[in-house]
């Protein structure tokens, strides 16, 4: 009985639960991901580590079900739950290290081993990796699986970057942006692969974006401006709204959404 109840949601129908890729997607992306880097950071500096990282297990948790939950895309549902994990994947990441003293390189190394592992088992079983064929519960799974693998290794390797290869956060951050703008360029001008544009882009928007939240957080003996992480997450909490917003009015990332 539980495998025939396991068999029928993952082969369930679904609308696509994700957004069009607009200019709009990238601006809330990074957004996103530099909130995530800003706030896990405040909590944890703030609250005793254990509670901060219950307290965003719980936040990351409960916006996920709801994701899974809601029948449709809906703005407000599907970047709350990217918030969500660009917090809980930030602490993660962080744990193993500042917890756990196992060091970025290694870290970095094994959150890449899990994407390559999830991209391998989403197109194995489904033959495409494409976000515009998410339309089965089991291709949603693949979905945020691999959504949350890529904020865990891009947090770890801007952190590798920035710290222990000494780069400091703006080289990080200046150096994650060309790497951002590459596949994006490539897509544009060369007619590369969509498939692997996107996710290579989608990869390099955390450590791209996490790297300035910190250059802009931290304080200056810890190679940052000093501009504090609470500011720095209520400023970029603030622009997320107004983004989504926009997007539930417009809805100019509903262009090309169907049950198809």
């Amino acid at each position: 009985m539980f495998q025939t109840f396991v068999l029928k949601f993952f082969n369930t129908k679904i609308l696509r639960k994700v957004p069009e890729i607009t200019i709009f997607f990238w601006i809330i992306k990074l957004l996103t991901t530099a909130a995530g880097e800003s706030t896990s950071d405040f909590m944890v500096h703030r609250l005793d580590p254990i509670i901060a990282v219950l307290i965003g297990a719980g936040a990351f948790t409960i916006s996920i079900i709801l994701q899974f939950w809601v029948k449709k895309y809906i703005p407000f549902v599907y970047w709350l739950a990217i918030t969500m994990v660009a917090v809980f994947g930030t602490m993660v990441a962080d744990v193993l290290h500042v917890g756990l003293g196992i060091p970025y390189a290694v870290s970095s190394t094994l959150f890449f081993i899990a994407l390559i592992v999830i991209l391998f088992a989403w197109y194995y079983s489904e033959k495409t990796l494409s976000i515009h064929s998410i339309n089965t519960r089991k291709r949603e799974v693949f979905y945020w699986l691999t959504v949350m693998a890529t904020f865990a290794l891009g947090t770890a390797a801007g952190d590798m970057t920035a710290t222990t290869l000494q780069l400091g956060y703006l080289t990080s951050g200046i150096a994650f942006g060309i790497l951002f703008l590459l596949p994006v360029l490539a897509y544009k001008y060369f007619h590369a692969n969509e498939v692997f544009t996107f996710w290579f882009a989608y990869i390099m928007t955390r450590p791209f974006g996490a790297s300035f939240a910190d250059w802009t957080g931290r304080t200056p003996d810890l190679g940052g401006i000093g501009w504090g992480t609470g500011k720095v997450s209520i400023g970029l909490g603030i622009l997320i709204i107004l983004f989504v917003i926009y997007l539930s009015v417009s809805h100019i990332d509903l262009k090309r959404n169907s049950a198809s």
